[in-house]
């Protein structure tokens, strides 16, 4: 059973693919403390749900995917106010982050802010062909508080990274894909289509591999963990796994593996 939402629509389709859609297309699907809630619910339900392989997340409309956070709501807050949201959007971001299950975001229109951020902790992206990519808050007097500071130094380099973060420029989806933020670029009527055809490739591999593959990327870039030794010990638990021995049968007697996940 999904959870019903406020600022989210759920979909899931037959062959086990989540579509979660920002649904505030009146307010350019902008981040709010509840619409970040509502993000933190169902990516847990998802996780809890074994109907579901994998996720899609993207936002109503053809004009954003999202345009940022709520400015309004942001300007109300105090310092102490302040940290426990970036902290609780960034606690949020990392359910996607590390999701076992594999999550795309197909980004539509603006991604800026917040916005930018949310695409960012997806495993990649895939952006229409009208997508804009940006980290403004400088306009504002803000950073980036829910990990973009991190996450897009990661994707692109600390340069760029610091470039677009202190001049607060805008980029095309072209450029983005220049810079690897995102891997695909498509026209915004196959965005949709493109995504599902995508993940759906990944869901005919072994779910255990594909979440420990998830899982030892992230080692890289984490200071408390050993990347290396995160890998030789994933490496090893695939080998006790009911995938690792279909998948080689499978391959020595050519035909199509039959994973479960286990």
């Amino acid at each position: 059973m999904l959870p019903v939402l406020e600022n989210l629509a759920l979909d899931l389709t037959d062959n086990g693919i989540l579509v979660i859609t920002l649904n505030r297309p009146s307010k350019l699907n902008a981040l709010n403390a509840a619409t970040i809630e509502d993000i933190g619910r169902a990516m847990q339900s998802a996780l809890d749900n074994p109907q579901v392989r994998g996720v899609i997340l993207t936002g109503a409309g053809d004009k954003a995917f999202v345009a940022g956070a709520d400015i309004a709501e942001l300007a109300a807050l105090d310092e102490l106010q302040a940290r426990r949201a970036a902290e609780r959007g960034q606690e949020v971001f990392c359910t996607i982050e590390e999701s076992t299950k594999p999550v795309i975001a197909a980004v539509n229109g603006f991604a800026l802010g917040g916005g930018c951020e949310l695409a960012m902790a997806c495993h990649f992206r895939v952006a229409s062909d009208n997508a804009r990519f940006g980290q403004p808050e400088v306009n504002l007097g803000l950073i980036p508080g829910y990990g973009g500071t991190q996450r897009l130094t990661q994707l692109v380099g600390k340069g760029k990274a610091l470039e677009l973060m202190m001049t607060a420029d805008m980029i095309k989806a072209d450029e983005a894909l220049r810079l690897g933020l995102v891997n695909h670029v498509v026209p915004q009527a196959e965005l949709l289509g493109f995504c599902q055809q995508l993940l759906g490739r990944i869901l005919t591999k072994a779910p255990l591999a594909v979440g420990l593959v998830i899982d030892s990327v992230n080692a890289y870039f984490d200071k408390e963990r050993h990347g290396y030794q995160t890998e030789a010990n994933a490496f090893a638990r695939c080998f006790a796994s009911d995938d690792f021995r279909e998948g080689t049968q499978a391959f020595l007697e050519k035909r199509p593996a039959a994973f479960t996940g286990k």
